[in-house]
Protein backbone atom coordinates (compact mmCIF):
# COMPACT_ATOMS: atom_id res chain seq x y z
CA UNK A 1 0.00 0.00 0.00
CA UNK A 2 1.31 3.35 -0.89
CA UNK A 3 1.93 5.37 2.39
CA UNK A 4 5.00 7.58 0.74
CA UNK A 5 4.14 11.57 -0.66
CA UNK A 6 4.61 11.84 -4.42
CA UNK A 7 2.67 15.44 -4.60
CA UNK A 8 3.19 18.74 -3.35
CA UNK A 9 0.39 21.02 -2.46
CA UNK A 10 1.36 24.01 -1.67
CA UNK A 11 4.05 24.42 -4.66
CA UNK A 12 1.02 23.12 -6.59
CA UNK A 13 -1.03 25.94 -5.17
CA UNK A 14 1.29 28.58 -5.83
CA UNK A 15 2.22 27.48 -9.03
CA UNK A 16 -1.70 27.03 -9.91
CA UNK A 17 -2.37 30.58 -8.75
CA UNK A 18 0.30 32.50 -9.91
CA UNK A 19 -0.60 30.74 -13.62
CA UNK A 20 -4.70 32.13 -13.81
CA UNK A 21 -3.61 35.84 -12.28
CA UNK A 22 -1.08 35.75 -14.93
CA UNK A 23 -3.98 34.94 -17.58
CA UNK A 24 -6.55 37.21 -16.07
CA UNK A 25 -4.33 40.39 -16.86
CA UNK A 26 -3.84 39.18 -19.70
CA UNK A 27 -7.55 39.50 -20.81
CA UNK A 28 -8.11 43.13 -19.10
CA UNK A 29 -9.13 41.26 -15.69
CA UNK A 30 -12.26 39.48 -17.42
CA UNK A 31 -11.11 35.73 -17.98
CA UNK A 32 -14.03 32.89 -18.13
CA UNK A 33 -12.01 29.56 -16.83
CA UNK A 34 -13.62 26.58 -17.93
CA UNK A 35 -12.68 24.19 -15.05
CA UNK A 36 -12.27 20.38 -16.18
CA UNK A 37 -12.68 17.59 -14.32
CA UNK A 38 -13.78 17.74 -10.63
CA UNK A 39 -13.68 20.62 -8.69
CA UNK A 40 -14.35 18.51 -5.55
CA UNK A 41 -13.54 15.58 -4.18
CA UNK A 42 -11.15 14.93 -6.91
CA UNK A 43 -10.27 11.43 -5.55
CA UNK A 44 -9.00 10.05 -9.10
CA UNK A 45 -6.12 12.69 -8.82
CA UNK A 46 -5.69 11.86 -5.18
CA UNK A 47 -5.44 7.99 -6.16
CA UNK A 48 -2.67 8.67 -9.33
CA UNK A 49 -0.86 11.50 -7.35
CA UNK A 50 -0.83 10.33 -3.33
CA UNK A 51 -0.69 13.78 -1.57
CA UNK A 52 -2.78 15.43 -3.82
CA UNK A 53 -5.65 17.09 -2.03
CA UNK A 54 -9.20 16.28 -3.27
CA UNK A 55 -10.11 19.93 -2.71
CA UNK A 56 -6.88 21.48 -3.13
CA UNK A 57 -8.69 23.12 -6.37
CA UNK A 58 -11.29 24.65 -3.81
CA UNK A 59 -8.73 25.89 -1.58
CA UNK A 60 -7.22 27.93 -4.61
CA UNK A 61 -10.92 29.02 -5.28
CA UNK A 62 -10.69 30.41 -1.64
CA UNK A 63 -7.48 32.28 -2.32
CA UNK A 64 -8.96 33.88 -5.28
CA UNK A 65 -12.43 34.31 -3.18
CA UNK A 66 -12.80 38.03 -3.84
CA UNK A 67 -11.87 37.86 -7.43
CA UNK A 68 -14.37 35.13 -8.71
CA UNK A 69 -18.06 34.46 -9.72
CA UNK A 70 -19.59 30.47 -10.30
CA UNK A 71 -21.11 28.82 -12.89
CA UNK A 72 -22.44 25.53 -13.07
CA UNK A 73 -23.56 23.83 -15.77
CA UNK A 74 -25.62 20.66 -16.31
CA UNK A 75 -26.84 19.18 -19.82
CA UNK A 76 -30.42 18.68 -19.31
CA UNK A 77 -29.71 15.27 -21.41
CA UNK A 78 -28.08 13.79 -18.40
CA UNK A 79 -30.75 14.79 -16.19
CA UNK A 80 -33.36 13.07 -18.21
CA UNK A 81 -31.37 9.55 -18.44
CA UNK A 82 -30.75 10.21 -14.48
CA UNK A 83 -26.69 9.86 -15.62
CA UNK A 84 -25.06 9.02 -12.24
CA UNK A 85 -21.59 9.94 -10.82
CA UNK A 86 -20.02 6.73 -10.15
CA UNK A 87 -17.92 7.52 -6.75
CA UNK A 88 -20.90 8.93 -5.27
CA UNK A 89 -23.53 6.81 -6.52
CA UNK A 90 -25.66 9.85 -7.22
CA UNK A 91 -27.41 11.46 -10.46
CA UNK A 92 -25.59 14.29 -11.88
CA UNK A 93 -29.02 16.30 -11.12
CA UNK A 94 -28.43 15.27 -7.26
CA UNK A 95 -24.73 16.23 -7.66
CA UNK A 96 -25.42 19.64 -8.81
CA UNK A 97 -27.04 20.35 -5.54
CA UNK A 98 -24.83 18.85 -3.54
CA UNK A 99 -22.14 21.06 -5.14
CA UNK A 100 -23.91 23.98 -4.41
CA UNK A 101 -24.26 22.51 -0.93
CA UNK A 102 -20.50 22.30 -0.58
CA UNK A 103 -19.44 25.16 -1.96
CA UNK A 104 -21.75 26.83 0.66
CA UNK A 105 -19.43 25.22 3.40
CA UNK A 106 -16.03 26.59 1.47
CA UNK A 107 -18.07 30.00 2.10
CA UNK A 108 -18.55 30.57 -1.54
CA UNK A 109 -21.66 30.89 -3.86
CA UNK A 110 -22.77 29.85 -6.97
CA UNK A 111 -24.35 32.79 -8.60
CA UNK A 112 -25.85 30.66 -11.41
CA UNK A 113 -27.11 27.38 -12.86
CA UNK A 114 -27.34 26.99 -16.80
CA UNK A 115 -29.25 23.90 -17.85
CA UNK A 116 -27.31 23.28 -21.26
CA UNK A 117 -28.89 22.00 -24.15
CA UNK A 118 -32.11 22.94 -22.74
CA UNK A 119 -35.87 21.67 -25.06
CA UNK A 120 -38.53 21.64 -22.28
CA UNK A 121 -37.40 18.06 -20.92
CA UNK A 122 -39.62 17.25 -17.98
CA UNK A 123 -36.83 16.38 -15.87
CA UNK A 124 -34.78 19.28 -16.81
CA UNK A 125 -37.88 21.44 -16.56
CA UNK A 126 -38.93 20.26 -12.94
CA UNK A 127 -34.87 20.45 -11.38
CA UNK A 128 -35.00 23.82 -12.69
CA UNK A 129 -38.72 24.72 -10.49
CA UNK A 130 -36.86 22.72 -7.97
CA UNK A 131 -33.55 25.21 -8.07
CA UNK A 132 -35.96 28.48 -8.40
CA UNK A 133 -38.07 27.29 -5.28
CA UNK A 134 -34.87 27.14 -3.47
CA UNK A 135 -34.02 30.55 -4.32
CA UNK A 136 -31.37 29.94 -7.37
CA UNK A 137 -30.93 31.72 -10.69
CA UNK A 138 -31.41 28.94 -13.41
CA UNK A 139 -30.34 29.98 -17.02
CA UNK A 140 -31.82 28.28 -20.02
CA UNK A 141 -29.25 27.46 -22.92
CA UNK A 142 -30.87 25.81 -25.90
CA UNK A 143 -28.52 24.23 -28.65
CA UNK A 144 -26.55 26.41 -30.38
CA UNK A 145 -27.64 26.60 -34.32
CA UNK A 146 -25.22 26.05 -36.36
CA UNK A 147 -22.51 24.17 -34.48
CA UNK A 148 -20.28 23.19 -35.59
CA UNK A 149 -20.03 24.15 -39.21
CA UNK A 150 -21.54 26.99 -39.92
CA UNK A 151 -19.05 29.82 -38.37
CA UNK A 152 -21.49 33.03 -39.34
CA UNK A 153 -24.43 31.33 -37.70
CA UNK A 154 -22.86 30.32 -34.21
CA UNK A 155 -21.35 33.76 -33.52
CA UNK A 156 -24.16 35.41 -34.25
CA UNK A 157 -27.60 36.66 -32.57
CA UNK A 158 -29.32 33.68 -33.51
CA UNK A 159 -26.62 31.42 -32.25
CA UNK A 160 -24.51 31.97 -29.11
CA UNK A 161 -26.59 35.72 -29.06
CA UNK A 162 -30.02 33.61 -28.44
CA UNK A 163 -28.51 32.63 -24.66
CA UNK A 164 -29.61 34.67 -22.34
CA UNK A 165 -26.57 36.75 -20.80
CA UNK A 166 -25.54 35.61 -17.44
CA UNK A 167 -24.19 38.90 -15.46
CA UNK A 168 -20.93 38.78 -13.53
CA UNK A 169 -19.33 41.34 -11.72
CA UNK A 170 -15.96 39.82 -10.76
CA UNK A 171 -12.34 39.55 -13.00
CA UNK A 172 -12.31 35.49 -12.91
CA UNK A 173 -15.72 33.72 -13.65
CA UNK A 174 -15.36 29.81 -13.03
CA UNK A 175 -17.35 27.37 -15.03
CA UNK A 176 -17.72 23.96 -14.05
CA UNK A 177 -20.22 21.09 -13.89
CA UNK A 178 -20.92 17.55 -12.81
CA UNK A 179 -19.17 15.95 -16.00
CA UNK A 180 -17.83 16.02 -19.26
CA UNK A 181 -20.21 16.98 -21.50
CA UNK A 182 -21.86 19.53 -19.41
CA UNK A 183 -21.83 22.45 -21.45
CA UNK A 184 -19.16 24.34 -19.91
CA UNK A 185 -17.73 25.40 -23.10
CA UNK A 186 -20.39 26.73 -24.80
CA UNK A 187 -21.34 28.30 -22.07
CA UNK A 188 -18.00 30.25 -21.97
CA UNK A 189 -18.29 30.92 -25.56
CA UNK A 190 -21.67 32.39 -25.44
CA UNK A 191 -20.62 34.78 -22.23
CA UNK A 192 -17.54 35.63 -24.60
CA UNK A 193 -20.24 36.62 -27.27
CA UNK A 194 -22.20 38.65 -25.02
CA UNK A 195 -18.66 40.56 -22.97
CA UNK A 196 -17.47 41.63 -26.54
CA UNK A 197 -20.65 43.07 -27.80
CA UNK A 198 -20.75 45.12 -24.68
CA UNK A 199 -17.32 46.68 -24.99
CA UNK A 200 -15.67 43.75 -22.53
CA UNK A 201 -12.86 42.06 -24.14
CA UNK A 202 -12.88 38.92 -21.90
CA UNK A 203 -10.55 36.00 -22.56
CA UNK A 204 -11.05 32.54 -22.01
CA UNK A 205 -8.81 29.44 -20.85
CA UNK A 206 -9.21 26.12 -19.44
CA UNK A 207 -8.00 24.49 -15.67
CA UNK A 208 -7.28 20.58 -16.65
CA UNK A 209 -5.74 18.56 -14.58
CA UNK A 210 -5.51 15.10 -16.52
CA UNK A 211 -3.47 14.54 -19.08
CA UNK A 212 -0.70 16.14 -17.51
CA UNK A 213 1.18 18.16 -20.59
CA UNK A 214 4.43 18.24 -19.47
CA UNK A 215 4.50 14.32 -18.25
CA UNK A 216 5.36 11.87 -21.17
CA UNK A 217 3.07 10.57 -23.40
CA UNK A 218 3.45 7.33 -22.03
CA UNK A 219 3.91 8.40 -18.61
CA UNK A 220 1.53 5.83 -16.03
CA UNK A 221 -0.73 8.93 -14.51
CA UNK A 222 -1.26 10.29 -18.31
CA UNK A 223 -2.46 6.46 -19.35
CA UNK A 224 -4.28 6.39 -16.25
CA UNK A 225 -6.30 9.25 -17.23
CA UNK A 226 -7.09 7.33 -20.19
CA UNK A 227 -8.21 4.46 -18.16
CA UNK A 228 -10.48 6.43 -16.30
CA UNK A 229 -12.13 8.03 -19.60
CA UNK A 230 -12.36 4.92 -21.45
CA UNK A 231 -16.02 5.14 -22.03
CA UNK A 232 -15.55 8.44 -23.83
CA UNK A 233 -12.67 7.06 -26.21
CA UNK A 234 -9.97 9.81 -24.73
CA UNK A 235 -6.87 9.16 -26.41
CA UNK A 236 -3.72 11.04 -25.04
CA UNK A 237 -1.84 12.81 -28.07
CA UNK A 238 1.29 14.70 -28.77
CA UNK A 239 0.09 17.97 -29.00
CA UNK A 240 0.30 19.18 -33.22
CA UNK A 241 -0.37 22.77 -32.86
CA UNK A 242 2.18 23.15 -29.67
CA UNK A 243 5.12 21.00 -31.64
CA UNK A 244 4.49 23.35 -34.59
CA UNK A 245 4.14 26.27 -33.18
CA UNK A 246 7.40 25.90 -30.84
CA UNK A 247 8.77 22.92 -31.40
CA UNK A 248 7.99 21.99 -27.96
CA UNK A 249 6.29 17.90 -27.45
CA UNK A 250 3.31 18.45 -24.94
CA UNK A 251 0.60 16.22 -23.96
CA UNK A 252 -2.90 16.67 -24.35
CA UNK A 253 -6.08 14.43 -25.55
CA UNK A 254 -7.89 13.74 -28.69
CA UNK A 255 -10.91 15.66 -28.29
CA UNK A 256 -9.34 18.92 -27.15
CA UNK A 257 -6.79 18.49 -30.30
CA UNK A 258 -9.29 17.84 -32.73
CA UNK A 259 -11.61 21.05 -31.73
CA UNK A 260 -8.80 23.35 -31.15
CA UNK A 261 -8.91 24.44 -34.95
CA UNK A 262 -12.34 25.20 -34.86
CA UNK A 263 -12.60 26.68 -31.52
CA UNK A 264 -9.61 29.01 -32.39
CA UNK A 265 -11.99 30.55 -35.58
CA UNK A 266 -14.87 31.06 -33.07
CA UNK A 267 -12.69 33.17 -30.37
CA UNK A 268 -11.42 34.89 -33.50
CA UNK A 269 -14.81 35.19 -34.58
CA UNK A 270 -16.51 36.77 -31.22
CA UNK A 271 -13.22 39.08 -30.69
CA UNK A 272 -13.00 39.96 -34.17
CA UNK A 273 -8.54 39.43 -33.87
CA UNK A 274 -5.99 36.74 -34.05
CA UNK A 275 -6.08 34.63 -31.14
CA UNK A 276 -2.83 34.32 -29.10
CA UNK A 277 -3.31 30.76 -29.10
CA UNK A 278 -1.60 28.44 -30.74
CA UNK A 279 -2.91 25.54 -29.40
CA UNK A 280 -4.74 23.97 -27.30
CA UNK A 281 -2.05 23.17 -24.56
CA UNK A 282 -1.96 27.30 -24.42
CA UNK A 283 -5.23 27.15 -23.45
CA UNK A 284 -4.77 25.41 -20.61
CA UNK A 285 -3.69 26.68 -17.17
CA UNK A 286 -2.34 23.77 -15.57
CA UNK A 287 0.44 23.24 -13.11
CA UNK A 288 -0.14 19.96 -11.51
CA UNK A 289 2.97 18.51 -13.16
CA UNK A 290 4.89 21.42 -11.52
CA UNK A 291 3.12 19.91 -7.86
CA UNK A 292 4.74 16.03 -8.53
CA UNK A 293 8.09 15.52 -6.20
CA UNK A 294 8.42 11.95 -6.41
CA UNK A 295 8.04 10.21 -9.72
CA UNK A 296 8.55 6.81 -8.58
CA UNK A 297 5.59 6.91 -6.36
CA UNK A 298 2.98 8.49 -8.45
CA UNK A 299 4.08 6.06 -11.04
CA UNK A 300 3.23 2.97 -8.66
CA UNK A 301 0.01 4.58 -7.56
CA UNK A 302 -1.39 5.33 -11.48
CA UNK A 303 -0.36 1.71 -12.34
CA UNK A 304 -2.73 0.68 -9.30
CA UNK A 305 -5.42 2.76 -10.65
CA UNK A 306 -5.35 1.13 -14.36
CA UNK A 307 -5.89 -1.97 -12.97
CA UNK A 308 -9.08 -0.60 -10.39
CA UNK A 309 -10.37 1.02 -13.59
CA UNK A 310 -10.09 -2.10 -15.26
CA UNK A 311 -12.23 -3.50 -12.43
CA UNK A 312 -14.84 -1.03 -12.85
CA UNK A 313 -15.34 -1.37 -16.77
CA UNK A 314 -15.36 -5.16 -16.55
CA UNK A 315 -18.23 -4.67 -14.19
CA UNK A 316 -19.84 -1.89 -15.43
CA UNK A 317 -20.04 -4.35 -18.86
CA UNK A 318 -21.59 -7.26 -16.85
CA UNK A 319 -24.23 -4.48 -15.39
CA UNK A 320 -24.52 -3.46 -18.96
CA UNK A 321 -23.32 0.13 -19.02
CA UNK A 322 -20.84 -0.30 -21.46
CA UNK A 323 -20.17 -2.27 -24.69
CA UNK A 324 -17.55 -4.75 -25.20
CA UNK A 325 -15.19 -2.97 -27.27
CA UNK A 326 -14.77 -0.51 -24.17
CA UNK A 327 -13.96 -3.39 -21.94
CA UNK A 328 -11.30 -4.21 -24.39
CA UNK A 329 -9.89 -1.34 -24.71
CA UNK A 330 -9.95 -0.71 -20.68
CA UNK A 331 -8.12 -4.49 -21.18
CA UNK A 332 -5.61 -3.53 -23.86
CA UNK A 333 -4.82 -0.54 -21.66
CA UNK A 334 -3.82 -2.35 -18.86
CA UNK A 335 -1.66 -4.71 -20.87
CA UNK A 336 0.16 -2.04 -22.80
CA UNK A 337 2.03 -0.75 -19.35
CA UNK A 338 2.52 -4.50 -18.00
CA UNK A 339 -0.21 -4.55 -15.44
CA UNK A 340 -2.39 -7.33 -14.18
CA UNK A 341 -5.28 -7.85 -12.23
CA UNK A 342 -2.98 -9.94 -9.60
CA UNK A 343 -0.37 -6.91 -9.11
CA UNK A 344 -3.12 -5.70 -7.11
CA UNK A 345 -2.37 -7.57 -3.52
CA UNK A 346 -6.25 -7.73 -2.25
CA UNK A 347 -7.12 -10.00 -5.34
CA UNK A 348 -5.71 -13.22 -4.95
CA UNK A 349 -6.79 -12.85 -0.90
CA UNK A 350 -10.07 -12.29 -1.69
CA UNK A 351 -10.10 -14.91 -4.28
CA UNK A 352 -8.79 -17.60 -1.59
CA UNK A 353 -11.46 -16.38 0.98
CA UNK A 354 -14.45 -17.16 -1.16
CA UNK A 355 -12.64 -20.66 -1.94
CA UNK A 356 -12.26 -21.42 1.59
CA UNK A 357 -16.11 -20.07 2.16
CA UNK A 358 -16.57 -22.67 -0.62
CA UNK A 359 -14.81 -25.56 1.22
CA UNK A 360 -16.21 -25.08 4.01
CA UNK A 361 -20.06 -24.77 3.21
CA UNK A 362 -20.27 -21.21 4.22
CA UNK A 363 -22.12 -19.06 2.22
CA UNK A 364 -25.58 -17.68 1.12
CA UNK A 365 -27.88 -19.11 -1.51
CA UNK A 366 -25.24 -20.99 -3.31
CA UNK A 367 -23.24 -18.43 -3.66
CA UNK A 368 -19.95 -17.88 -2.02
CA UNK A 369 -18.28 -14.49 -1.59
CA UNK A 370 -14.69 -13.45 -0.58
CA UNK A 371 -13.36 -10.26 0.12
CA UNK A 372 -10.29 -8.67 1.70
CA UNK A 373 -8.57 -5.30 2.64
CA UNK A 374 -4.79 -4.32 3.10
CA UNK A 375 -4.67 -2.36 5.89
CA UNK A 376 -2.00 0.96 5.76
CA UNK A 377 0.33 -1.18 7.53
CA UNK A 378 0.29 -4.02 4.91
CA UNK A 379 -1.81 -6.47 6.52
CA UNK A 380 -4.18 -8.19 4.40
CA UNK A 381 -7.32 -9.16 6.33
CA UNK A 382 -9.82 -11.22 4.60
CA UNK A 383 -14.01 -12.00 5.30
CA UNK A 384 -16.39 -14.51 3.87
CA UNK A 385 -20.34 -14.10 3.11
CA UNK A 386 -22.82 -16.42 5.41
CA UNK A 387 -26.08 -16.83 6.57
CA UNK A 388 -25.87 -14.44 8.96
CA UNK A 389 -24.13 -11.66 6.76
CA UNK A 390 -22.30 -10.46 3.85
CA UNK A 391 -18.58 -10.45 2.96
CA UNK A 392 -18.36 -6.52 3.19
CA UNK A 393 -19.51 -7.09 6.47
CA UNK A 394 -17.37 -9.87 8.05
CA UNK A 395 -14.74 -8.35 5.99
CA UNK A 396 -15.01 -4.78 8.10
CA UNK A 397 -16.00 -5.94 11.61
CA UNK A 398 -12.69 -8.36 11.11
CA UNK A 399 -10.49 -5.04 10.02
CA UNK A 400 -11.58 -3.46 13.38
CA UNK A 401 -11.25 -5.68 15.70
CA UNK A 402 -7.89 -6.39 14.05
CA UNK A 403 -6.83 -2.69 13.98
CA UNK A 404 -8.58 -2.75 17.68
CA UNK A 405 -5.99 -5.32 19.15
CA UNK A 406 -9.38 -7.91 19.77
CA UNK A 407 -9.10 -11.17 19.08
CA UNK A 408 -10.54 -12.67 15.97
CA UNK A 409 -12.92 -15.12 18.04
CA UNK A 410 -14.89 -12.26 19.48
CA UNK A 411 -18.08 -11.58 18.20
CA UNK A 412 -18.67 -7.75 17.89
CA UNK A 413 -22.81 -8.03 17.46
CA UNK A 414 -24.59 -9.82 20.52
CA UNK A 415 -27.11 -12.56 19.32
CA UNK A 416 -30.08 -10.33 20.89
CA UNK A 417 -28.90 -7.48 18.38
CA UNK A 418 -28.85 -10.66 15.63
CA UNK A 419 -32.43 -11.81 16.15
CA UNK A 420 -33.82 -8.80 16.41
CA UNK A 421 -32.30 -7.54 13.15
CA UNK A 422 -33.41 -11.00 11.59
CA UNK A 423 -37.10 -10.59 12.65
CA UNK A 424 -37.37 -6.84 11.51
CA UNK A 425 -36.03 -7.52 7.78
CA UNK A 426 -37.99 -11.24 7.66
CA UNK A 427 -40.92 -10.96 9.83
CA UNK A 428 -41.59 -7.15 9.87
CA UNK A 429 -40.34 -5.72 6.05
CA UNK A 430 -41.00 -9.44 4.18
CA UNK A 431 -37.53 -9.19 2.76
CA UNK A 432 -36.19 -12.61 1.08
CA UNK A 433 -32.53 -11.94 2.82
CA UNK A 434 -32.19 -11.79 6.26
CA UNK A 435 -28.28 -11.89 5.98
CA UNK A 436 -26.96 -8.27 7.30
CA UNK A 437 -25.49 -6.18 4.58
CA UNK A 438 -22.43 -3.29 5.41
CA UNK A 439 -24.82 -0.23 6.01
CA UNK A 440 -26.64 -2.55 8.45
CA UNK A 441 -23.82 -3.98 9.94
CA UNK A 442 -22.41 -0.94 11.16
CA UNK A 443 -25.41 0.20 12.15
CA UNK A 444 -25.54 -2.65 14.54
CA UNK A 445 -21.80 -2.06 15.77
CA UNK A 446 -22.91 1.38 16.74
CA UNK A 447 -25.67 -0.10 18.64
CA UNK A 448 -23.97 -2.74 20.22
CA UNK A 449 -21.21 0.00 21.17
CA UNK A 450 -23.39 0.97 23.86
CA UNK A 451 -23.09 -1.42 26.20
CA UNK A 452 -19.88 -3.80 24.80
CA UNK A 453 -16.57 -2.07 25.23
CA UNK A 454 -15.31 -4.10 23.11
CA UNK A 455 -17.40 -3.22 19.99
CA UNK A 456 -17.30 0.65 20.90
CA UNK A 457 -13.07 0.05 20.23
CA UNK A 458 -13.93 -1.65 16.84
CA UNK A 459 -16.09 1.49 15.82
CA UNK A 460 -13.43 3.81 16.77
CA UNK A 461 -10.96 2.13 14.43
CA UNK A 462 -13.01 2.36 11.12
CA UNK A 463 -12.11 5.71 10.55
CA UNK A 464 -8.23 4.15 10.10
CA UNK A 465 -9.65 2.29 7.11
CA UNK A 466 -10.17 5.27 5.02
CA UNK A 467 -7.76 5.24 1.93
CA UNK A 468 -7.19 1.37 2.00
CA UNK A 469 -7.35 -1.14 -0.73
CA UNK A 470 -10.49 -3.54 -1.21
CA UNK A 471 -11.38 -6.58 -3.42
CA UNK A 472 -14.38 -8.45 -3.71
CA UNK A 473 -14.79 -11.24 -5.31
CA UNK A 474 -18.62 -10.14 -6.21
CA UNK A 475 -20.11 -7.28 -7.45
CA UNK A 476 -21.08 -5.67 -4.11
CA UNK A 477 -25.12 -4.46 -2.89
CA UNK A 478 -26.18 -1.32 -2.83
CA UNK A 479 -25.73 -1.12 1.43
CA UNK A 480 -22.25 -3.34 0.45
CA UNK A 481 -21.12 -0.79 -1.46
CA UNK A 482 -22.54 2.85 -0.32
CA UNK A 483 -21.00 1.08 3.55
CA UNK A 484 -17.44 0.92 1.92
CA UNK A 485 -17.70 4.41 0.09
CA UNK A 486 -18.85 6.30 3.09
CA UNK A 487 -16.05 4.71 4.97
CA UNK A 488 -13.40 5.96 2.26
CA UNK A 489 -11.96 2.95 1.23
CA UNK A 490 -10.75 2.49 -2.69
CA UNK A 491 -12.74 -0.58 -3.80
CA UNK A 492 -12.38 -2.88 -6.75
CA UNK A 493 -14.53 -6.10 -7.45
CA UNK A 494 -14.96 -9.12 -9.74
CA UNK A 495 -17.47 -9.17 -12.06
CA UNK A 496 -19.74 -11.37 -10.99
CA UNK A 497 -22.99 -11.23 -9.13
CA UNK A 498 -23.83 -12.45 -6.01
CA UNK A 499 -27.15 -13.92 -6.39
CA UNK A 500 -29.41 -16.00 -8.94
CA UNK A 501 -32.18 -12.97 -8.68
CA UNK A 502 -32.28 -10.67 -11.49
CA UNK A 503 -33.81 -7.88 -9.11
CA UNK A 504 -32.30 -7.14 -5.72
CA UNK A 505 -34.09 -4.80 -3.48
Amino acid sequence: MFSATGFDNEKYLNEQTTEILKRVERFNRKLYLEFGGKLLFDYHAARVLPGFDPNVKMRLLQKLKKDIDIILCIYAGDIERKKVRADFGITYDSDALKTIDDFKEWNIDINAVVITRYDDQSSAKAFKNKLERRGIKVYTHKFTKGYPTNIDLIVSDEGYGANEYILTSKPIVVVTGPGPGSGKLATCLSQLYHEHKRGVKAGYAKFETFPIWNLPLTHKVNIAYEAATVDLKDVNLIDHHHLEAYNEKTVNYNRDIEAFPLLKRIIEKITGEESFYKSPTDMGVNRAGFGIINDEVVQQAAHQEIIRRYFRCATEYAMGFVDSETLQRSEMIMKNVGAKVEDRNVVAYSREAAIEAEKNGKGNDGFFVGASIELKDGTIITGKNSSIMHAASSLILNASKQLAGLPDTLNLLPPNIMNSLKYLKKEILKGKVVSLDLEETLIALSISAISNPAAQMALEKLKELEGCEVHITHIPTRGDEAGLRKLGVHLTCDPDFSSKSLFVN
